[in-house]
């Protein structure tokens, strides 16, 4: 049987492969591992406006509740939420129901410890062993059994937090909201109201069946429009469970994480807050990102694709701002997980405090041009690149002669007989030829 955990908890298509009764193991097996046994723990439960949400949300409630767990129901909230109320509340773990950007036939359950971090693989393997060897758990019957509770002011918790986040408001800003008909809509519209902004919205009622249709994160065109009709300052865009956003500049273009991070990392150097003068991402990365923190005097540090890898880094080295080019951007003073409320705050506080234009601001950085090749290889020679000594010097020398303005990056696909060829550098034809012959030899070399 494959691995239930994948990078970001356990996803499927709801009602085929995340089943009601897979929801009901997960809650039991979740609920034993991470409280430790205890006999009454407590356990925050959120979920974003898919359909399929409340069916998973009965089904892990009942697997919780079987195993004497207190639940603690805080409705469609956006997942980022589920871990700061986890904290706030001393629950002994939280879990969130969401599938992300994923379209709507997909749901998932992720965990977060009582700390409000997602788990490690060690942890997800003992869950994960329990369900599969079908280890026997305790069944406490008459007052042992678990109760749920609806907590509902988590929303106004969760908004008196973000607001402490920045300092001042966001008076005289005109911002455009993008929802995804998520689960920021029941947090978004209220936030940025308080905080003084005029504000239009799109997307911004929990409409399960819309969510993430042609909206949010991953299709901003909308907000690109909605910005230039109405004037806008900026445009933020949340994907369904709204721990990643992207941004869109008063002229209609994209602002992605790469920029964003360059953005306030350079704020925060500027007040004396970047920690450990380092920026932490992922393997993704454009390359002209590294080169606009390089000439700011600020350390990257990239790591393997997935924001599990980026916050690990970044507690280790006790850094204080990381993330992703898809717009999952942590701040890791402020919550233990990516949360594009508290992005969004501060990249409007730094606007408003700039008094510049968003398009200024995100030209600290220019995007260099990428090309991506699959070579086609046998599956079981994904990973032989690595020892080939030909495949290994002419990587050198393409880098070489990009001269510390472009890169290679070679990623064997996880699930496809592919090895996937990136080259990025100033020069589309030049980077384009020179993906094309590497991605001849990888095929030529391990076929």
């Amino acid at each position: 049987m494959a691995r239930l955990f994948g990078t970001d908890g356990v996803r499927g298509i709801a009602n085929y492969d995340l089943t009601p009764q897979l929801a009901f193991e997960l809650g039991r097996a979740g609920a034993y591992v991470l409280t430790h046994g205890t006999h009454r723990p407590k356990v925050v439960v959120g979920k974003d406006s898919r359909i399929s949400g409340d069916m998973l949300e009965c089904a892990l409630t009942a697997g919780l509740t079987s195993v004497g767990a207190e639940v603690i129901s805080v409705g469609i909230i956006p997942t980022p939420a589920v871990a700061y109320l986890t904290r706030l509340y001393q629950a002994d773990a939280g879990v969130m129901i969401s599938a992300s950007h994923n379209p709507v036939e997909y749901n998932g359950i992720k965990f977060f410890d009582k700390n409000g971090y997602k788990l490690p693989d060690e942890v997800e393997d003992r869950i994960e062993n329990i369900i599969k060897e079908k280890i026997e758990l305790p069944s406490p019957i008459g007052t042992g059994i678990g109760t749920r509770k609806e907590y509902t002011n988590s929303h106004r918790d969760y908004i008196e937090f973000l607001k402490s986040t920045i300092d001042g408001d966001l008076k005289g800003m005109k911002i455009v909201i993008d929802c995804a008909y998520g689960a920021s809509s029941t947090v978004a519209p209220i936030l940025f109201k308080e905080l003084g902004a005029e504000v239009i919205l799109h997307g911004a009622e929990p409409i399960g069946e819309k969510i993430n249709v042609n909206c949010g994160s991953t299709h901003p065109e909308k907000l690109q429009q909605l910005v230039i009709e109405n004037g806008a300052d900026i445009g933020l865009a949340f994907d369904g469970d709204a721990d990643r956003l992207i941004a869109v500049d008063e002229k209609g273009n994209v602002v992605d994480g790469d920029h964003i991070m360059a953005i306030c990392a350079i704020d925060l150097k500027k007040k004396g807050r970047l920690k450990n003068n380092t920026v932490v991402a992922t393997v993704m990365s454009n390359i002209g990102f590294e080169i606009a923190l390089k000439e700011q005097g600020i350390n990257l540090i990239r790591t393997k694709v997935g924001d599990r890898y980026v916050l690990e880094e970044m507690i280790k080295g006790g850094y204080s701002i990381g993330g992703e080019q898809s717009g999952h951007i942590i701040f890791l003073n402020d919550n233990t997980t990516g949360d594009g409320e508290i992005t969004a705050l501060k990249l409007c506080s730094i606007l408003k405090e700039s008094g510049k234009k968003l398009s200024e601001l995100a030209a600290c950085m220019v995007t260099y041009p990428q090309v991506l090749i699959n070579a086609k290889v046998k599956n079981e020679l994904k990973h032989a690149y690595l020892e080939d000594e030909e495949i290994k010097r002419e990587i050198e020398n393409l880098e070489r002669e990009m001269r510390g303005e472009g890169r290679v990056l070679i990623r064997p696909s996880g699930t496809e007989p592919l090895v996937r060829v990136m080259v990025e550098g100033k020069d589309y034809d030049k980077i384009s030829q020179m993906a094309k012959e590497l991605a001849e030899l990888i095929e030529r070399k391990l076929n």
